[in-house]
């Protein structure tokens, strides 16, 4: 073998570790969806953007594969399934039933959770700081926030004797601490509440023809993956009924919603898309401690309250961190 030979052999010795890699399909993050796409319009691009933050762009060098229920619960088990099927690197479950379907199907994929509840108390992790398996993620202020919305919707509506509660019962892990929370506030208050059900679009409408039908003063909405992704439709059947109802989320009364109260779920689907795209670099999960959003923001729609009849206290206009006119 002479010289050329000898450097041509080594110099396509040295370039298949390129070819290699170049061919190599790119990571996939599964997105595990209990509610519609659709319904995530104003989250997802979130997401995204914390993707980026950690250098990872969508169709560049990383796929998603998305992977939504339709609000369907039963169906996330198959879901997770199939993503694994598929070699997720990642899976990102933005919501407790997701994160528990994911928990169940796999010890290995890392799995990052968004949930409104103790993720401990749901035993997603064993600790907050040092999660142990194959979860971590973020966390926010829902459940524990129930008796403090019907605190504020009371001091609105001070006349109003009976509220309803309106819960998902599909998602047991957050409506039933959510209903102990509430039930306690209102025995405080001396108020009735009264448990109304809207896992469907038809439960809902249903929910809010009993509310006028029998004239209940007002409407506190419990946190749920699937409210979410309805926050306009609940908007506008809370205003189209005459119902002074308090949400979550911002987006609810940036829809036309009379009040939220509770953190943001924009920021919180961020932080999501940074802890996959770290994992993705190569962090472990146990080194990944959960991330507590302690931050909430109380959103007053004077549109909404006008139309409403409505006159919102002074006292409770000077504790809102933004009052949309």
């Amino acid at each position: 073998m002479n010289r050329r030979d000898v450097i041509t052999l080594l110099g396509a010795a040295a370039a298949w570790p390129i070819a290699a890699r170049a061919q190599q399909p790119m990571p996939i993050i599964g997105f595990l969806s209990s509610a519609s796409l659709d319904g995530l319009a104003q989250s997802l691009p979130a997401f995204r953007r914390g993707l980026q933050e950690t250098g990872f762009a969508e169709g560049h060098n990383v796929t998603i594969e998305f992977a939504s229920a339709d609000n369907q619960n039963e169906r996330l088990g198959a879901l997770t399934t199939e993503l694994i099927r598929r070699r997720a690197a990642v899976i990102a479950a933005p919501s407790i039933a997701a994160a528990l379907a994911a928990k169940s199907a796999t010890i290995t994929i890392p799995v990052v959770f968004y949930t409104g509840a103790d993720p401990v108390d749901l035993g997603l992790v064993t600790s907050f700081n040092r999660p142990s398996g194959n979860l971590t993620g973020v966390t926010g202020l829902g459940t524990e926030l129930g008796s403090k919305r019907l605190e504020l919707l009371h001091e609105l509506v001070p006349a109003a004797t009976a509220i309803a509660l309106l819960v998902n019962q599909t998602n047991p892990a957050l409506a039933e601490p959510t209903i102990r929370d509430v039930q306690a506030a209102a025995r405080t208050l001396g108020l009735q509440l009264h448990v109304l059900n809207g896992s469907t679009d038809r439960e809902i409408d249903a929910a809010f023809a009993a509310i006028v039908e029998r004239r209940f003063g007002g409407l506190v909405i419990g946190a749920d993956n699937f409210f979410n992704s309805r926050s306009e439709r609940l908007a506008a059947l809370a205003l189209r009924h005459a119902v002074p109802t308090i949400y979550q989320y911002h987006e609810f009364a940036a829809s036309g919603g009379l009040m939220s109260y509770g953190g943001n779920l924009t920021e919180a689907y961020h932080l999501v898309g940074v802890y996959a795209g770290r994992i993705l670099k190569g962090e472990r999960v146990a080194d990944l401690p959960v991330q507590q959003a302690t931050k909430v923001d109380l959103i007053i729609n004077m549109k909404a309250a006008k139309a409403l009849g409505l006159t919102v206290p002074i006292t409770l206009l000077g504790r809102a961190d933004e009052v949309i006119e």
